[in-house]
């Protein structure tokens, strides 16, 4: 008997915390605690009630840690989402929708802390990318998705400026959100074009930030939901994997410029496509768009995948600035300023701005915003998205 996710698990309280690479003055395992218990305040819970931890890409404080400080009245889910960098973010979001949507669990919390004294720097990839290209110094994000971003813009035929857009309506989006890192730091186009190179085509502001910090997200069946507050989010649909061998071995050269969420090898529909049909919605029905930005280009890229912008020279006409900004723009894209202008914990506090444009509450709103999606860390070895929803689309 096959068991519906859409609508049947809702997030009622998020949390978010970030510092300056190097400078938290907690622990990851403080952090976390802190966040949950943040996030259990704003859901209007208590801490004791979860029954459920997720988490994604590795880290050392697993449900039965987190709940012994937390002090909770019992541990039915303890799970996480293996993938690689931030891919698997919003598979761990449908990792606790599942839970609950079963009945294995009631409350549960996604969660995520990075610290840069606990775990040190992601500047080198030590998983994932194999001896063919550690063997010739091909080993950090940057390197691997540039390549591929290369191939987007050479092969493919995307311009370079839709990479730029991207960037600068982020730093834009940051001017109005005050805990943003890129805060009272505009960027323009001058500024971002004379910007060192990191690893071409990504010049220093195509690259995400790193964080300390924690964040953490709430989510109960959605009955209980009505119940706690009037503005619930919706997991309508998620949908994860990627094409066999992605990233796990030598790339497939007809794979080689997608995000990772295109088709399976067999022809099948892959990650987008089934996110569509379970949501039984389109991209054109999406209102607003939290990309994972680990880099521009593969971003890009993931918005070509789930079909939001056209691909080739045609990507150009929706990636721009004004069409990529809130609130006038088509596509409004990573609202809080997103990895690149406002903070990176591993993607999830974009999590938290899709949730708050389902709220009404995000410091660049889409007015009257129904659906928000959350695309996971594109070019990963495991990709993933979830869109969520307004009670009104159900």
């Amino acid at each position: 008997m096959s068991v519906s996710m859409r609508g049947a698990a809702a997030v009622v309280g998020v949390a978010e915390m970030h510092y300056k690479r190097g400078e938290s003055p907690y622990t990851e395992q403080q952090m976390t605690i802190r966040a949950i218990l943040d996030a259990c305040s704003d859901a209007g819970v208590s801490p004791r009630e979860i029954d459920g931890f997720v988490s994604y890409a590795g880290g050392s404080n697993d449900g039965p840690i987190l709940g012994a400080a937390l002090m909770i009245d019992e541990l039915r889910w303890s799970n996480m989402m293996w993938g690689g960098g931030g891919g698997s973010v919003a598979a761990a979001l449908i990792n606790a929708a599942t839970a609950i949507a079963t009945g294995q669990a009631q409350c549960v919390v996604v969660y995520r802390a990075m610290s840069q004294a606990d775990t040190g720097r992601l500047g080198y990839a030590k998983y994932h990318y194999g001896s063919h290209f550690l063997a010739h110094g091909v080993g950090s994000p940057a390197q691997i998705c540039a390549m591929r971003t290369q191939s987007m813009l050479e092969h493919d035929g995307v311009p370079r400026e839709a990479m730029r857009s991207l960037v600068l309506a982020a730093y834009q989006h940051a001017q109005q959100n005050p805990t943003a890192q890129g805060y009272g730091r505009p960027l323009d186009a001058d500024t971002y074009d004379g910007s060192r190179l990191i690893a071409e085509p990504f010049h220093l502001y195509d690259c995400s930030r790193e964080s300390d910090g924690a964040v953490a997200l709430v989510l109960v069946a959605d009955e209980r939901a009505r119940e706690l507050r009037s503005d619930p989010a919706y997991l309508l649909a998620g949908a994860q994997g990627a094409p066999g061998g992605y990233c796990e071995r030598i790339d497939n050269d007809a794979q080689y410029s997608t995000a990772g969420f295109g088709p399976a090898n067999n022809g099948k529909p892959g990650v987008a496509e089934r996110l569509w049909t379970a949501a039984g919605l389109g991209p054109d029905d999406v209102d607003v768009v939290q990309v994972y930005e680990n880099f521009s280009g593969p971003a890009v890229a993931a918005l070509i995948d789930h079909r939001l912008c056209p691909p080739g020279e045609a990507a150009g006409s929706v990636m721009t600035v004004e069409n990529l900004t809130a609130p006038q723009g088509k596509l409004p894209v990573n609202t809080s300023g997103g990895n690149l202008a406002d903070a990176f914990v591993n993607g999830l506090n974009l999590a938290v701005e899709a949730v708050r444009q389902i709220r009404g509450t995000s410091t660049n709103q889409v007015d009257g915003a129904r659906t928000s999606l959350f695309i996971g860390g594109p070019m990963a070895p495991l990709v993933s998205s979830v869109l969520f929803a307004h009670e009104d689309v159900l």
